[in-house]
């Protein structure tokens, strides 16, 4: 089977340790099923397994991967990529992902636990469905678990262009937010708002309204600007760091306005079904920025690498 991988991962060219080649298909294990898979997405995750980062040392090549949907038993479905670690078998947001473990989902058959498939809906073409599983899902529980989002709440979101950033003003509109988006680049402030954010800014601009929710997935770079633009008793939630790990916080802003500072990563499998339900019911579409064969991967990986996207980088495996 064709498979994406690493052999051996490079700090400085990720994108250079990225490979497709044949791999021997994997053998499922009990409670596990073959998927064969139609689509995949790349993520952040995945540039830092290329560069080594967070992963522990192995033997042999390793499938990289955390997004996809395919087919399964007859049926068109889309991958859950988070392995159950709780004694009930239930999941954890924040606990292993398939790749991690050995088990990456960019590569033509794949094997995962039975009870990760869920349907897929049937507006959706095979890459917005395999856009959902990481970025979309992060978002959802941003959005809904950590900030708990409803309608008439003012939402903004920093860096818009990231798969997470896109998702989060799609998922926000629907739930009857306003929502206000922040990024250097003039196209990309456009192309948020025919997304149904109101606001388009450039990166650290004064907001017209202070917010009641801020997604923050850039860090450092824009994080007292976040703080700055948060209402008194509003949220700011982080799942990540494009521009950096550490942020210096403005203290006394925090907790004269009793700002609350959430953290997030994925989400269980009920905010998954629940998020593959509302995507259903509000017919959203995920933005894919561009599509590609498994065999140009390399191009995505530098597309991501340079911030140049717009949704999200997918590849075709059909």
């Amino acid at each position: 089977m064709r498979a994406a991988h690493v052999l051996t991962p490079c700090a400085d060219d990720p994108v250079g340790a990225l490979r497709v080649g044949d791999l021997a298909a994997p053998a499922a294990p009990p409670g596990w099923v073959d998927v064969d898979v139609r689509a995949g997405a790349l993520n952040m995750h995945d540039l830092w397994t290329l560069r080594g980062v967070g992963t522990a040392p192995h033997d042999g090549p390793r499938v990289i991967g955390s997004d996809a949907a395919g087919v399964a038993g007859g049926r068109d479905v889309i991958v859950y990529p988070v392995l159950p670690t709780a004694p009930n078998g239930r999941t954890v947001p924040h606990a292993t992902l398939l790749p991690d473990a050995g088990h990456g989902v960019l590569a033509e058959r794949i094997v995962v636990p039975a009870a990760h498939l869920v349907p897929k809906p049937a507006g959706l073409s095979w890459a917005e469905a395999a856009s959902l599983p990481t970025a979309w899902l992060t978002a959802y529980r941003m959005l809904f678990t950590r900030a708990a989002v409803a309608p008439g709440r003012v939402v903004l979101v920093q860096g818009a262009g990231g798969g997470v950033a896109t998702a989060a003003i799609s998922l926000a509109v629907a739930a009857g937010a306003t929502v206000m988006v922040t990024s250097r680049s003039p196209a990309k402030r456009e192309r948020a708002l025919a997304l149904g954010a109101a606001v388009a800014l450039d990166s650290g601009a004064r907001t017209p309204e202070l917010a009641d929710i801020v997604v923050e997935t850039v860090g450092p770079a824009t994080f007292a600007h976040s703080t700055r633009s948060t209402r008194a008793g509003g949220t700011i939630v982080v799942c990540g760091g494009t521009s950096g790990f550490t942020a210096e916080l403005d203290l006394p802003r925090l907790f004269a306005r009793e700002i609350s500072v959430h953290g997030a990563t994925m989400g269980t499998l009920d905010e998954f079904v629940a998020l593959v339900g509302f995507i259903d019911t509000h017919r959203l579409r995920p933005t894919v920025d561009s599509v590609v064969d498994l065999a140009d991967i390399r191009v995505q990986a530098g597309r991501m690498l340079a911030g140049t996207g717009f949704g999200k980088l997918c590849v075709s495996l059909t």
